[in-house]
């Protein structure tokens, strides 16, 4: 990375900034309504102050005293009104910012496209998106209301402290810089202590994760209690980092609270030896009421520093936390796919296909599968691609999808394609099949729903299962068959009613009289509609009429290839 790179980079805490900016509004509410609650303070020591006076130093009467304890009584109703305030504003800030970061690195994933998602560990991107934004809350709802109730109400108490007695404001104003430079002295490591901790989380939690989903294999190769090591080791680093992150949080609020004794202790020394006549600095006589008002204001000086601390490692897990989600976001090693422009109209007319000097490569450092391939496809027309395996057949039908880019040439469609897309893998999600079925049409009828599932030859399978379409698959489509799979994908593409279908061996593994009806079906859906196919199939190929073989870049029918 250049220097102009990094010095246009912005910073961890710029980044953290950024994330918290949703919430702004509320978290300004949220810090207003603590300085508030802070200030009452000071009222609040001058009465319980003015109190004692009377009753142990006048011997007032009760009702000489009755007005003093009404106002206490209201300021602290007023402080628990304004704290609970505060705490639902902040409360309302996290949420905010919780959903609005997870909705844009969802956006920022659904950009990066399939491709890049599968070379990606799946229980790292869930760590980022769950733990890691997680990891805001701390920061946003304890540290940022408490920062503005550090800057302003110490200097409110210590402006009181100094109308009330000199020296002990000056022992506030001496001692007060003391926490906060030791603080940043501690948490300098801070940072990078949650950094790894969140990085061990991430990684410990794909691990798991590729575990749990390889269980089957990893125990058939009896690999299990080499398995059951890695993890153990795994959380083994977890936890030392967990510790090390606690070690310095425990120690930044130690350092406070220490500064924060010795202080309050030389104020109670100052005055217990000034009311003992032993110190003279005062120069006039030092009343109860100024004594207690001092002593009950010296801890609250520090209270919104010992908050502080207490939140301040929150503030470096956030810091470390943003650093990864920025990563996620800025990451420029392989650019965000461009998906074509997907019509949403279902009625839309079918789009034609131009595809010019196209050479395509299956990853961004991979060998080209595919050089100078060009062809049209009118509009309703189909094409067949094949060619041996490994060839570019699947690499070609992800190009068009707009899931890969194009190494060099172009592909273009006349009109807004709106795309079916079956993969050789068809991802199905743990549920019903009627629930992956609807993926494709959450408004889809009972009846729309069953006629598809009929067409696609779903229905083959789903009458022997107990419950039938409202039968529970696996994650993954564990239970089905590969070819079972398959037609279920092909089902969700009927249910999606496309102008341009793009299928990756929709009739491998199926018997004959499946896979005859399965391309009677499709010939019927495919009329009107564009249709690109990979296959190996020659019934599928005889189907479709045109063929393009990969291996040799030319057009023909079966037929004249036969």
């Amino acid at each position: 990375m250049n220097a102009a790179t990094e010095a246009g980079a912005p910073t961890a805490a710029q980044r953290l900034k950024a994330f918290a900016a949703p919430g702004a509004g509320r978290l300004r509410g949220a810090g207003l309504c603590t300085v508030l609650a802070g200030a009452l303070l000071i009222p609040q020591a001058l009465l319980i102050a003015q109190a004692m006076q009377r009753v142990f130093v006048a011997h007032a009467p009760a009702r000489a005293v009755g007005p003093l304890l009404a106002g206490l009584a209201a300021i602290g109703v007023l402080r628990a009104v304004l704290g609970w305030i505060a705490r639902r504003l902040a409360d309302d800030a996290v949420e905010t910012v919780r959903l609005r970061v997870r909705a844009r690195l969802a956006r920022r994933l659904l950009a990066r496209g399939p491709r890049w998602l599968r070379h990606q560990r799946s229980g790292e991107l869930a760590e980022t998106l769950g733990g890691h934004v997680d990891a805001l809350e701390g920061y946003i709802g304890g540290f940022l209301p408490v920062r503005l109730e550090v800057v302003a109400v110490p200097l409110l108490i210590l402006i009181a402290a100094f109308w009330a007695d000199r020296v002990v404001g000056l022992i506030l104003l001496l001692t007060l810089p003391l926490a906060p430079v030791f603080m940043m002295l501690v948490g300098w490591g801070a940072e990078a202590a949650s950094r790894r901790q969140l990085q061990a989380l991430a990684r410990m939690g794909g691990h798991f994760a590729d575990r749990l989903r390889g269980l089957g294999l990893i125990r058939l190769y009896g690999r299990g209690d080499r398995e059951l090591a890695g993890i153990e080791q795994a959380a083994e680093g977890l936890r030392r980092s967990s510790l090390k992150v606690l070690r310095i949080a425990f120690l930044s609020s130690t350092v406070l609270e220490f500064f924060a004794s010795l202080s309050v202790a030389m104020i109670a020394l100052y005055l217990g030896l000034t009311y003992l006549g032993m110190l003279g600095v005062r120069g006039a006589p030092l009343d109860l009421a100024t004594g207690v008002f001092c002593l009950l204001l010296a801890p609250e000086f520090y209270a919104p520093l010992r908050r502080l601390a207490a939140h301040y490692h929150d503030r470096a897990a956030a810091l470390a936390a943003a650093g990864e989600m920025a990563r996620l976001l800025e990451d420029a090693d392989e650019p965000p796919v461009s998906l074509p422009l997907d019509a949403r109209d279902k009625d839309a007319p079918a789009p034609t296909l131009r595809v010019d000097g196209l050479a395509l490569r299956p990853a961004t450092d991979a060998p080209l599968v595919l050089r100078n391939l060009s062809f049209t496809l009118d509009a309703g027309a189909h094409l067949a691609l094949v060619g041996a395996s490994g060839g570019g057949k699947s690499t070609l039908l992800e190009a068009l999808a707009g899931w890969l880019p194009p190494a060099a040439g172009t592909i273009r469609y006349d009109a807004p394609p709106r795309i079916g897309y079956a993969p050789q893998r068809p991802f199905l999600f743990q549920g019903t099949l009627a629930d992956n079925l609807r993926i494709a049409a959450p408004e889809a009828s009972d009846a729309e729903l069953l006629a598809a599932a009929e067409a696609a030859q779903v229905m083959r399978f789903a009458r022997r299962l107990p419950q039938g379409l409202d039968t529970p698959i696996g994650e993954r489509g564990f239970g089905l068959s590969g070819g079972e799979a398959r037609r279920v994908a092909l089902a969700r593409l009927f249910l999606r009613r496309p102008t341009l279908l793009l299928l990756d061996e929709p009739t491998a593994f199926l018997d004959p009289e499946t896979e005859q009806a399965v391309l009677r079906a499709l010939a019927d859906f495919a009329r009107g509609r564009t249709l690109v196919m990979a296959t190996h199939s020659p019934a599928a190929m005889r189907m479709i009429g045109r063929v393009l073989d990969l291996d040799n870049a030319h057009a023909h029918t079966p037929e004249a290839s036969a």
